[in-house]
């Protein structure tokens, strides 16, 4: 099993994510102001590992749609996962105004403490 999966599955994968990531990039160079294109392609550079481009990417989607909760969400995770418990709430309370729950959710389930406002 292990030569399909390396040598047939993961490329198959690796070359299909690589076209998928040029798609987006093509998304934004014709709607750079369209911040949708930039959020889905920081869900690429995340599966990746690739923490710091994925905030780049969704940092920039959030600059262009304020109001766009699933990107606001995306920042939570990765923000929690990163140890900015701070960010990640403040991204979380942004996405559930607008409608996106899951990271407030999340927060809350494992009992990670809002901080208290500062000032």
């Amino acid at each position: 099993m292990s030569f399909w999966r390396d040598e047939v599955i993961g490329v198959a994968l690796d070359h299909e994510t690589l076209l998928q990531m040029d798609e987006q990039r093509a998304w934004i160079r014709r709607e750079p102001g369209n911040a949708r294109p930039y959020c889905h392609l920081a869900q690429f550079y995340r599966m990746a590992g690739k923490q710091e481009e994925a905030v780049a990417l969704l940092l920039e989607a959030v600059d262009l749609d304020p109001a766009y909760a699933d990107a606001h969400a995306s920042l939570g995770e990765i923000y929690a996962v990163m140890g900015d418990y701070r960010s990640a709430w403040r991204h979380a309370r942004i996405a559930e105004s607008h409608g996106e729950a899951r990271v407030t959710n999340l927060l809350s389930r494992y009992r990670i403490a809002e901080p208290a406002d500062e000032g």
